[in-house]
């Protein structure tokens, strides 16, 4: 059993407030109890309002991969920065068939005022149409419902803000790649990006990317494909790394 004490304040029938405050025991209760969402799992198919309208997450996706990536709050320095190179580089991520969308914890309206900021900082015209959709969730209800709310960072009223986390999901529905960054440290979209290319390789292809992998360089042979079998799958050629140990892991072919 879980006992929660909470002390009454001025203001607490502010219907806002109150239901700030148990979202965030709400999400104190997810945080301890539950392991979040995990690669392979299905990921949650909610409806949300967002900038472009009310969607409902798998039909948004259709076809496509997808990223969703979440932000403390608008209207904040850091936030603005990844937002812009994250629009900067989604034409990088449509022409890989993925869709974008961000979640922030304010308002629509505030969304579509923090907008302009965002083309302003990329020197865009203010006219400009934002590349991507971004949630609206001021009752912190899908942040509690994804695990995104981070406990030790918290708003001016005491109520916790969403960290830095990226969702990536396949075709299928299924999550592919977690990240979780705190509310000081800005993410590297090109990174994600990257990542983005060695999820689909290795989606189609039985090899796996080595690290700071870039595409077009050479792939790593998985351990657990006999010689015999690499040989034919991988018809450009195996290379084997000799090592003291004198076995034979380190297995590379160029990228398929």
């Amino acid at each position: 059993m879980i006992i929660l004490s909470v002390k009454t304040c001025s203001g607490l029938d502010d219907l806002n407030l109150l239901s700030s405050v148990c979202c965030y025991w709400s999400a104190r209760v997810f945080i301890a109890n539950m392991p979040g969402l995990l690669l392979g799992d299905v990921f949650p198919n909610f409806e949300a309002e967002t900038t472009n309208g009310k969607i409902k997450f798998h039909d948004f996706l259709g076809d496509s991969w997808g990223i969703l990536f979440s932000h403390p709050r608008d209207y904040t320095p850091v936030c603005t920065t990844e937002l812009g190179r994250a629009a900067k580089l989604s034409h990088e991520f449509s022409r890989r068939n993925v869709k974008m969308i961000a979640l922030s914890i304010d308002s629509l309206e505030d969304h579509r005022g923090w907008t302009k900021d965002i083309l302003a900082y990329n020197n865009e015209e203010s006219g400009c149409a934002f590349p991507f959709p971004i949630i609206a969730d001021n009752q912190r209800e899908l942040a509690v419902a994804l695990g995104m709310l981070d406990p030790d960072e918290k708003d001016k009223d005491g109520m916790p803000l969403t960290a830095r986390c990226v969702f990536v999901i396949g075709q299928d529905k299924k999550l592919k790649l977690s990240l979780l960054y705190p509310a000081t440290t800005g993410r590297n979209f090109d990174e994600i990006l990257r990542v983005v290319d060695s999820l689909q390789l290795t989606a189609k292809n039985r090899v796996a990317t080595p690290a700071d992998w870039q595409p077009g360089e050479r792939v790593m042979v998985p351990p657990n494909i006999p010689e015999e079998e690499a040989a034919a799958m991988f018809p450009a050629g195996v290379y084997t790394k000799e090592l003291p140990s004198e076995r034979k892991y380190l297995r590379y072919t160029p990228q398929p």
